[in-house]
């Protein structure tokens, strides 16, 4: 079972047209399980594995 890392929530929204009569909706966050370098398996946003990423790759650059 992976460990849920991230604190954030999906956002909520209306689906309309040109009517004014709204509908809720709710856009899910892209949650993906990846295994650490410890071999623990979290669950990251995608955001945040290429925010991860790019962190990693200026560390190797400087």
């Amino acid at each position: 079972m992976a460990v849920k890392v991230t604190g954030r929530r999906p956002s909520f929204g209306n689906l309309r047209s040109h009517s004014l009569r709204a509908t809720r909706h709710k856009q899910n966050l892209n949650l993906q399980v990846v295994r650490l370098e410890d071999g623990t398996k979290v669950r990251l946003t995608t955001r945040e594995m290429r925010t991860l990423r790019k962190s990693e790759k200026n560390k190797t650059a400087e």
